[in-house]
C-alpha cells in the first residue's frame, strides 16, 4: 500500500531551509576567502530540490524571516521547482537560517547561524490544511521536533498524514546543536520513528534512537515489529536496508568527493523518486546511493542534485561496491 501511494502526487517536505555561503572558489579555507558562492542548503529544501530535479512534484511546508534572506530561499526554491504555496513568511526576531560552508574533502568547516531560527516557528495552523489525501508521501526531517511549536506542528503532520494513509517518511537527521540533550532527541525523534513507514538515518542517528546502545539491533527490532522499510547507513561502508523481512545491504559509488555535504539529502532524492517510478527497493536504494555519490563531486547541496538524465548516465557508467 505504501509504495502503491508513493507512484503519484506531490510529495510534502518539512523542515529546514536556508541560505549557504560557500567560500570560494573550491579548496579555499573560510577565514582565507575573498568571495562567497550562495546556494539554497537546509536538509528539507535540499531534499525538495531533490525530488524535483528528479522529475516528481515536492512543496515545502516551512516558516522563513520576512527579509531578504528569506526571499532568496523562496527564490531559490522556484528556480528548481518546489512548490511553496505552504511557506509562509513571519516578521520579528526569528530568522532564516545561515550557513558559511567551504568546499573541500578534507578538514571540511562550515559555521551554522541558526539562534532563533526560523522554521522552528512552524505552527500546527500551517500543516492542518495541507492535501495529505493525494500527497505520495509526507517527508519530516528529526529537526522539526527539536523546539517548539514545530515540534507540536510536525507530530501533528505525522497524525493527519497517517489518517488519510499518507506515507510517512523519517529522516533522523539529528543535529545536536538543536536539541538540549541527546536523551530529549531520542525520546521525540523515537516517537516520531515508531510511527514512520520509512525511517532513514545513519550510524549516529540509529545510535540516538536506541539510546547510545546498537543502532542496527535497533533498526533491525524495529522493521520486525513495524514492518516499516528502514536504511541504516553507514558512510563509506555503505548501507543496510530491512524491508518486508529482506535484508539488503549493498556498497557505495567510489567517487572522488570534492566535499562531504550534501550525499544524504541526495540520497533520500535518489530513494525515494525511485520508490516513485516503480522500481525495486534495491534499485531505488542504488538510486540514492548513485545521487549521493554525485552531489559530494560538486559544489553546493541543492545546486549539485542530479537531473534524472545526469543520474541514469553515472549509474550506467559507474559500478557500485558491493
Amino acid at each position: 500500500m505504501v509504495l502503491d501511494r508513493i507512484k503519484s502526487g506531490t510529495f510534502l517536505v518539512i523542515g529546514r531551509a536556508g541560505m549557504d555561503l560557500y567560500a570560494d572558489p573550491p579548496g579555499t579555507k573560510i577565514e582565507e576567502a575573498h568571495a562567497f558562492f550562495p546556494a539554497l542548503g537546509g536538509s528539507a529544501a535540499n531534499i525538495a530540490s531533490a525530488i524535483t530535479r528528479l522529475g516528481r512534484k515536492a512543496s515545502l511546508v516551512n516558516t522563513v524571516s520576512d527579509d531578504v534572506v528569506g526571499r532568496y530561499v523562496i527564490a531559490q526554491l522556484k528556480h528548481y521547482g518546489v512548490a511553496t504555496d505552504h511557506i509562509r513568511s513571519i516578521k520579528g526576531e526569528e530568522r532564516t537560517s545561515l550557513a558559511v560552508v567551504e568546499t573541500r574533502a578534507e578538514n571540511c568547516q562550515a559555521v551554522l547561524y541558526r539562534n532563533n531560527a526560523s522554521d522552528f516557528a512552524l505552527t500546527p495552523q500551517d500543516i492542518k490544511y495541507l492535501d495529505y489525501k493525494n500527497a505520495a508521501a509526507l517527508i519530516i526531517t528529526g529537526t522539526s521536533f527539536a523546539i517548539e511549536p514545530s515540534r507540536s506542528a510536525s507530530f501533528e503532520a505525522i497524525t493527519l498524514a497517517r489518517e488519510t494513509l499518507c506515507p510517512v517518511i523519517l529522516d533522523v537527521d539529528y543535529r545536536p546543536y538543536s536539541w538540549s540533550s541527546r536523551e530529549e532527541a531520542a525520546k521525540l525523534c523515537g516517537n516520531a520513528a515508531q510511527q514512520a513507514d520509512i525511517l532513514i538515518g545513519n550510524d549516529e542517528e540509529f545510535a540516538v534512537l536506541a539510546g547510545d546502545g546498537d543502532g542496527l539491533s535497533y533498526a533491525r527490532a524495529l522493521a520486525e515489529k513495524s514492518g516499516s522499510i528502514i536504511v541504516y547507513k553507514r558512510g563509506e561502508k555503505g548501507l543496510i536496508a530491512f524491508a518486508h523481512g529482506e535484508t539488503i545491504e549493498m556498497g557505495i559509488y567510489p567517487v572522488k568527493a570534492l566535499k562531504p555535504t550534501g550525499a544524504g539529502d541526495a540520497f533520500m532524492g535518489g530513494f525515494v523518486t525511485g520508490l516513485a517510478e516503480g522500481i525495486s527497493i534495491k534499485q531505488s536504494l542504488q538510486r540514492g546511493a548513485a545521487s549521493a555519490a554525485l552531489v559530494v563531486t560538486k559544489v553546493g547541496c541543492s545546486p549539485a542534485n542530479p537531473t534524472h538524465d545526469e543520474l541514469q548516465a553515472f549509474m550506467t557508467t559507474h559500478q557500485i561496491n558491493q
